[in-house]
Order: structure tokens, then sequence, then C-alpha cells
């Protein structure tokens, strides 16, 4: 099983976990950023050649997290659904089963730039769909990391990497959480999603992930 890596942020405990999402224990919410259910659908329905089974990975490693986690709630920040050509049989029909799975579990999606390319989620699927920002305690939940007057904001859509430099020629580009000084991203949970490198800059911290941990950058 996975570790969690506990937090401080906005004087509350967050968990960082290796499944690219975040817990927050407090609120017993588990956040997730940009998973963008049926991406490779819209990318096979336009003639390209891309992977099978990215959407039921996904939901596997949801249904693992509900399953590990005492959840009241479950948001997603932004990007829930890729594009119109998302809207495929299959992809809906395996969130309508998943979502059938845990149908007492109150679910918001805060609208994120894909999503209203894709459209909200069918109204079957019973989740809340709010803009941005949702406030929380003493956060504002988005998907644009956009800076908000009294909150620390919590945002997805960068898709944040961090490149590790090794021995020799050695490179890795992995998966990491920024936490900023009012602004903190985190990582795209889709398992087919790019990355977009950012940097160690000022007071931020980097937590990257691998091999099923969190390893702070230092």
């Amino acid at each position: 099983m996975s570790a969690a890596y506990p937090v401080r942020l906005a004087g509350e405990e967050l968990w960082l976990l290796p499944e690219k999402a975040l817990y927050w224990p407090a609120q017993q919410a588990l956040l997730i950023a940009d998973v963008h259910f049926g991406k490779a659908a819209a990318y096979r329905s336009l003639g390209q050649p891309v992977p099978q089974g990215t959407t039921t990975a996904n939901i596997e490693v949801l249904d693992r997290l509900l399953a590990r986690l005492l959840c009241r709630q479950l948001i997603f920040l932004g990007d829930f659904l890729h594009g119109p050509g998302s809207h495929s049989a299959g992809t809906l029909n395996a969130l309508a089963e998943w979502r059938a799975r845990h149908a007492d579990l109150p679910m918001t999606l805060i609208r994120g730039n894909h999503d209203k390319r894709a459209g909200d989620p069918p109204a079957a699927l019973n989740i809340r769909v709010v803009p941005e920002p949702m406030l929380l305690g003493p956060f504002a939940l988005q998907h644009e990391p956009d800076p908000h007057p009294e909150r620390h904001v919590l945002a997805g859509h960068v898709h944040p990497v961090y490149r590790l430099n090794g021995k020799g020629r050695q490179r890795l580009r992995l998966a990491c959480f920024r936490l900023g000084e009012g602004l903190s991203l985190l990582p795209a949970f889709g398992a087919f999603t790019g990355g977009f490198a950012v940097e160690k800059d000022g007071n931020c911290r980097i937590f990257v992930v691998g091999d099923n941990e969190i390893w702070p950058v230092s």
C-alpha cells in the first residue's frame, strides 16, 4: 500500500498521495485534478492510434483510494471529461458503473476549460457542477491557477512535472505537487496526460511522485 505524505498548508493538514491526489482529513475530502476521462477515446475518434484502457486504469485507482480513505466528498478540480469525443458509450458506461458503486458519496466538479468544451458530465452520474472558485475552509478550490485575494488556492490545469538530473545524462521527469505561498498545484490524476515542467523557486516546496511514494525535493 502506498503511503501518504502529510504536509501543513494554510493551517491545515493535507496528505499528498502517490496516486497523484490530495486528501484533506479534517474535511474527509479527496481532491482530484485533471483526470481527463475519455481522452484516449477522443483521440481515437480522430483516427489517432493511442492506448486503450486509460479510463479503466483511472477508475481502478479511484476505487482503491475510496476503499482506503474515509471520504465524505470527492472534489474534481476541473477537466473531468477531455472533450466532445469523450462521450463514447464505453467511457460513459464505465463511469456509470463506477458511480453506482459509490452512489452515496457526494461528488463535485469545479468546471475547467476542458469541461466547457466537453460539456458537463451526464446528469445520471449525479455530480454537482460549480464554477470556480469553490471556497472551503482556508482554501479556494479552482481549476485555473489564478490567485485569490483571501484564500490559499489549490488548483490543477498545469499538469506540473519536475525534472530531476541524475548521473551522466540520466534525466527523470516526474509528476509533482508544487506548494507555494498562496497558490499550490496538484499533479494531473489522469493516466494519459502530458506535463508542464515547473521550477523550484522562492519559498515553494516541490514533492515528486515516484515508486508509489512521495519524495520532497531539497
